[in-house]
């Protein structure tokens, strides 16, 4: 009977400890299209009532606080600039012994459109810079992450690394914004499913959901 109760028994469930929102300081980064990771954790810290602050031991903004249901959580924004958020990600993960499995990373995707996001346990960095440096920080794709959809320039047919840029790094339109507060709803919502059931659960619920079908239940 024990034998059969231990082989039935679930794999531990990847709960994270701390969540990192990828994005670049200065105010001329502000509200673009590659800072939603930071609009992600302003959102969270906000929901949670966590305050943030510049903290210069872990080059970022940092604060902690208790989860919806008790336990400590950790939020980060890495001000080393995009290309070397790892070395602030791994600070944090380095003083307060977290394991890579625990670190939540949220950032920009080109390939989801806006109302979709995306969680993963691991994974490649999919060309994103932010992830590319998380990874060699951490010394593994092993780690779960969130990607929130900003779209693709209309100008399908232009796909220079220049049009890319200026794109990741221009504003959202006031239609893309409008939708802004309902897809960060979803990012919490997804978020704070995975620090009560596991990152898998969230991902069996939210991967398939987008802001329309959100609106079109809530007309129900």
């Amino acid at each position: 009977m024990n034998k059969t109760q231990k082989s039935e028994t679930p794999a531990e469930l990847v709960i994270p400890q701390l969540i990192v929102g990828l994005g670049n300081p200065e105010p001329k980064y502000d509200r673009t299209r590659h800072n939603i990771g930071f609009n992600a954790v302003d959102a969270l810290a906000q929901s949670w009532q966590i305050s943030l602050s510049e903290n210069r031991k872990f080059q970022g903004i940092f604060g902690e606080g208790n989860r919806p249901r008790g336990q400590k959580i950790r939020l980060l924004k890495p001000l080393t600039y995009m290309n070397l958020s790892g070395q602030s990600i791994r600070a944090v993960a380095d003083w307060y012994k977290i394991p890579a499995e625990s670190v939540l990373v949220v950032y920009d995707d080109m390939d989801l459109p806006i109302g979709k996001i995306r969680m993963r346990l691991s994974g490649s960095a999919g060309g994103h810079n932010g992830m590319k440096s998380a990874i060699a920080h951490l010394g593994t794709d092993k780690f779960p992450r969130l990607r929130i959809g900003i779209g693709k320039p209309q100008n399908e047919v232009s796909q220079k690394e220049k049009d890319t840029i200026s794109f990741v790094l221009g504003k959202f339109s006031s239609e893309e914004t409008q939708l802004l507060e309902n897809v960060l709803k979803l990012v919490r919502e997804a978020v704070e499913l995975s620090l009560h059931q596991g990152v898998e659960k969230s991902m069996s619920l939210y991967n398939s959901r987008t802001i329309a079908a959100i609106n079109a239940e809530t007309k129900r």
